[in-house]
């Protein structure tokens, strides 16, 4: 099986010393094999030629396997699989990215997820976000919100305006450094493509200093 053969090569390449630091790194809430990350990138071009899985239709399973295992490695392998699969995915998935955003939850994993499988998702299948992602905008999980207000984050001139910034003034009385953070992050990467609505809004807007000053960093 694909995934015991993925294990297989990471654990073959567990490294305690590396390990503890890149556990510290991430507050101590993961376990890590300490494998690198260009190390763990050459290990998954290996997996990926011997197992053929990118040639195939996308495993939903293959990645539920990874996300259960301990280590956080295996996450980051998930994720390189979704990246590598972003072609094949089909509407159904985002409710598998939903699991995934709310399990074992925290930037590295979620940032990646918004910008990604979900913006993908949404950019084909614009009807998601009335029947998903409207509902996380106000969700009580954090992660979920967070991926409301980032899933935009590279559509650049298709970025919908209004809803990015509804998801906004949703969630811009939030005390999260993470929610903060992300409103002024989506608000700085919107500005490169519309520099004079990002400043309008900033202006009218009650925002978070964090997040005036990440999303003015360009004006």
């Amino acid at each position: 099986m694909n995934i015991e053969r993925l294990i297989s090569i990471f654990e073959s390449h567990r490294n305690k010393e590396q390990a503890e630091p890149m556990q510290k790194y991430m507050k101590d809430l993961f376990p890590f094999l300490g494998i690198k990350t260009p190390q763990r990138k050459v290990l998954m071009k290996e997996f990926y030629q011997e197992s053929g899985i990118l040639k195939e239709d996308f495993q939903p399973e293959f990645v539920t396997e990874l996300w259960k295992q301990d280590e956080r490695e295996y996450q980051y392998a998930a994720i390189d699989y979704i990246e590598r699969s972003l072609k094949k995915l089909k509407k159904q998935e985002l409710l598998l990215v939903k699991d995934l955003i709310t399990a074992k939850s925290w930037w590295d994993t979620v940032d990646m997820l918004a910008q990604k499988p979900v913006g993908k998702i949404a950019g084909e299948h614009p009807e998601v976000i009335h029947e998903e992602i409207e509902n996380w905008s106000i969700s009580d999980h954090l992660w979920l919100r967070r991926t409301s207000i980032l899933y935009q984050l590279k559509y650049k001139e298709e970025t919908n305006e209004e809803l990015l910034y509804k998801f906004i003034l949703r969630n811009n009385e939030s005390k999260e450094f993470f929610i903060q953070k992300a409103i002024g992050w989506a608000l700085r990467e919107y500005s490169k493509t519309n520099p004079e609505s990002v400043g309008r809004f900033i202006a009218s807007n009650h925002l978070a200093n964090l997040s005036i000053r990440e999303g003015s960093k360009y004006l």
